[in-house]
């Protein structure tokens, strides 16, 4: 890798940073446009997170990539402002199962329809959207081989 390269590797790093700093901020006025106030952009995410499916806690929070206390306040939050409900699992009684309410599954359509218009204004020919695949298969790469660091301490890496 020569000098050139390993900058725009560094940049990636910031430039992704940036851009999930960003995409709350989309989030949040996309709330905000719907009049909602009651939960920030990251509970959104959250109830994104959650769809049809009934995650435990810790599936969420592994999907999600939380911190322990930040997603139990988030979910505080979201069961009190009427989102989701959190309730008993059927087959383990002290396991924590997520649904969403009405409530929450309207959000979550709000949510979709958003990331439609978001994909639309992306993706508006045949060149564009070859780029954003491209991006994806780059940055779930980027990803794995993280993950892949963080879990074996950077051995065996090719």
């Amino acid at each position: 890798m020569d000098a050139a390269e390993l900058a725009e590797y560094h940049g990636l790093a910031r430039l992704i940073e940036r851009m999930h700093r960003r995409f709350l901020d989309v989030v949040r006025a996309g709330l905000l446009r719907q009049g909602i106030d009651d939960i920030g952009p990251v509970q959104a995410l959250m109830v994104m997170l959650i769809g049809d499916d009934e995650p435990s806690v810790r599936d969420l929070m592994e999907r999600g990539y939380y911190l322990g206390s930040n997603a139990s306040y988030s979910l505080k939050i979201l069961v009190e402002a009427g989102y989701i409900d959190r309730g008993a699992s059927q087959r383990d009684r002290r396991t924590a199962r997520l649904r969403l309410t009405d409530k929450g599954r309207t959000l979550r359509d709000e949510l979709f329809n958003l990331e439609q218009v978001q994909a639309t204004a992306l993706v508006r020919n045949e060149a564009e959207a070859a780029d954003l695949k491209a991006a994806y298969r780059t940055l779930r790469r980027l990803d794995r081989i993280w993950g892949d660091m963080v879990r074996y301490a950077g051995q065996g890496l090719d």
